[in-house]
C-alpha cells in the first residue's frame, strides 16, 4: 500500500495543479481591465476638441496602461516576458510601455542555483566539481525559459557560458500562449483587423522549439558558419557551441564579453563621447549596419536565420572588428517559395512599386480585404509598415487602433505563419533605429541581396539588376 501523502504534500500536489488556472484567472482579469480602459478611455477623449489636451490625455492612458502591463508581464512572468520584449519597441508602442517594458529584458526571476545545479548535473552526467573549474552562482542574466552563468571549464583557460533550462516552465507557457490565442482571436474580429491568431501559432511553435537546446545548438552553428563562410569579416559574431556538452536543457559556449545594446548611449557617455556627435553617430550606423547585413544575408540568401529577434540578444563586443555579438537562441528555416516572394517584396518596397508588392502579397499567401478609397495607396503603406524599417511619411508609429491606420482600412485576412519571424526581425531593426536616432529603409539596404536570390532561381536576367555596384552607398552617404 502507497504511504499517504502529509497535508504538506497534498497542498503543493493541488497548486501546482491548479496553477495554469490562475494564471489563466489572472490573465484575463488584467487584460480585460487594460483593454476596457482603453475603450472607455476612447469615448472621454472623442468628447474634447483641443488636441493639445487630446495628446496630454493619451500620454496619461498610456503611463496609466504601462505600469498595469508591467505589473501583468512581471508578476506572470514566463511567456509574458516575451510579450514585452516583442511590443516593447519606440515604433511599435507608445513611448510610456516603451520605458517600463525595457526594464524587463532579462530580468527574469533566477531559478536557485541548487535547482540548476540539478538540472545540470543530471544533462551533462557529471557533477559541477568534476566539469568546472569554476562556476558563478550568480546568473549572468535570466530570461523566460532559461538562464546563464559564466563558468571555466578543468584544464581552460577562457571563460564558457552555461545555459540552463528553467526547470517546470514549459507547460505554464503553454498555458500563457493558449490565452493569449484566445485573446487574439477576440481582438482580430473587433479591433484589429489583422490575423493574429496565426501569428500566435508561429510564437507558440517556435517557443515549442526553444525547449530542445540541441536544436538551439545546431541554429547556432549552422547560422555561424554560413556567416563566416559568406563574408570576409563576418557582419556580426556568434558563439561557438562546445558540441560534447549540448544537451536538451543546458549547452555550454563560449564566452564573449559584450555590452548590451540597450545601454549603449550609457557606454558611450561613460567614455566621454559626446553621444550627439560625430563619432557616436559613427558607431551607432556601424553596428546597424551589420545586423542589417546579417539579417539580410540570413532571410534572403540562406532561408535560416535568427528567428528570436530583440535587443536582448544583442551585444556591442569588445575588441573586435564585427561592431554586434548576437546570442542566437533558436532558428527558422523559411520554405524558398516564401524567400523568394519576400525577396520581390523587398525589391517593390525599395522601388516603391505598389503593384509588384501587391504581387508579391499574393505569392507569399497574404490575403488582404479593403474597401477604402485609394485601396493601392494604402495597401503600400501597409507593406511598408509591415515590412520595411523606413515608416511610411507621415508616420512615426503604428497604430493599430487608429482609425487613420493601415491596418484598419485594409485588413490582413491571412499571414502565414512562417513570415512571423521575417516580421519581427524587420520590426527589431526598426526600433533599433527609432532607438539610435537613425531614419533608414532595410528594403533599400537588401535590394542586392534580394536581386542575388532571385537571379539565381532564374527570376531575374542581367538586364533587371540595378543595383550591382551598390551595396553599401546609403551607409556610405550616411558616413
Amino acid at each position: 500500500m502507497p504511504p499517504l501523502l502529509d497535508f504538506k504534500d497534498i497542498q503543493e500536489k493541488l497548486s501546482t495543479q491548479f496553477r495554469p488556472w490562475q494564471r489563466s484567472f489572472q490573465f484575463w482579469v488584467r487584460a480585460a481591465d487594460i483593454y476596457t480602459g482603453y475603450k472607455v478611455f476612447q469615448l472621454r477623449v472623442s468628447l474634447v476638441k483641443d488636441e493639445e489636451k487630446q495628446e496630454a490625455m493619451w500620454e496619461g492612458q498610456h503611463e496609466l496602461a504601462a505600469e498595469k502591463i508591467y505589473a501583468m508581464c512581471s508578476d506572470l512572468g514566463g511567456f509574458f516576458l516575451k510579450v514585452a520584449q516583442i511590443i516593447g519597441k519606440p515604433d511599435l508602442a507608445p513611448a510610456a510601455w516603451v520605458r517600463r517594458l525595457v526594464t524587463l529584458y532579462d530580468r527574469a526571476p533566477a531559478t536557485p542555483f541548487d535547482a540548476v545545479k540539478l538540472v545540470l548535473e543530471k544533462e551533462l552526467g557529471r557533477s559541477i566539481e568534476d566539469i568546472f573549474e569554476r562556476f558563478d552562482v550568480e546568473p549572468l542574466g535570466s530570461a523566460s525559459i532559461a538562464q546563464v552563468h559564466r563558468a571555466r571549464l578543468k584544464g581552460d583557460k577562457s571563460d564558457v557560458v552555461v545555459k540552463v533550462q528553467h526547470p517546470g516552465v514549459q507547460d505554464l507557457m503553454m498555458t500563457d500562449i493558449h490565452n493569449l490565442q484566445a485573446f487574439a482571436l477576440y481582438m482580430q474580429k473587433t479591433d484589429i483587423k489583422f490575423d493574429l491568431f496565426s501569428v500566435t501559432k508561429e510564437m507558440e511553435k517556435q517557443i515549442g522549439y526553444e525547449f530542445d537546446f540541441t536544436r538551439e545548438a545546431n541554429a547556432m552553428e549552422r547560422i555561424r558558419q554560413f556567416l563566416y563562410e559568406n563574408n570576409k569579416t563576418s557582419p556580426v559574431l556568434v558563439p561557438r557551441v562546445l558540441k560534447d556538452m549540448v544537451s536538451r536543457r543546458a549547452f555550454v559556449m563560449e564566452y564573449m564579453d559584450g555590452i548590451p545594446i540597450l545601454n549603449l548611449g550609457d557606454e558611450i557617455a561613460k567614455r566621454g563621447i559626446n553621444p550627439g556627435g560625430k563619432i557616436a553617430a559613427a558607431a551607432k550606423q556601424n553596428i546597424l549596419k551589420s545586423l542589417t547585413l546579417a539579417y539580410g544575408q540570413m532571410i534572403l540568401k540562406s532561408g535560416f536565420f535568427h528567428a528570436d529577434p530583440h535587443p536582448g540578444n544583442i551585444l556591442i563586443s569588445k575588441g573586435s572588428k564585427s561592431g554586434c555579438l548576437v546570442r542566437l537562441w533558436a532558428g527558422e528555416d523559411l520554405p524558398d517559395k516564401l524567400r523568394l516572394g519576400y525577396a520581390n517584396l523587398v525589391l517593390a518596397i525599395a522601388d516603391g512599386d505598389p503593384i509588384r508588392a501587391a504581387e508579391s502579397y499574393r505569392e507569399l499567401g497574404i490575403d488582404t480585404l479593403s474597401k477604402c478609397e485609394n485601396e493601392m495607396q494604402e495597401f503600400f503603406r501597409l507593406a511598408q509598415t509591415m515590412f520595411d524599417t523606413k515608416l511610411p511619411p507621415g508616420v512615426a508609429m503604428l497604430q493599430p487602433f487608429s482609425e487613420d491606420s493601415s491596418i484598419k482600412k485594409i485588413s490582413v485576412e491571412t499571414f502565414p505563419e512562417e513570415l512571423y519571424s521575417v516580421l519581427r526581425t524587420v520590426h527589431l531593426l526598426r526600433g533599433l533605429s527609432v532607438g539610435l536616432g537613425i531614419s533608414y529603409s532595410c528594403a533599400e539596404q537588401w535590394r542586392p541581396i534580394a536581386e542575388e536570390a532571385l537571379y539565381l532561381a532564374g527570376r531575374l536576367k542581367d538586364t533587371d539588376l540595378k543595383t550591382k555596384r551598390r551595396r553599401q552607398s546609403f551607409f556610405r552617404r550616411l558616413l
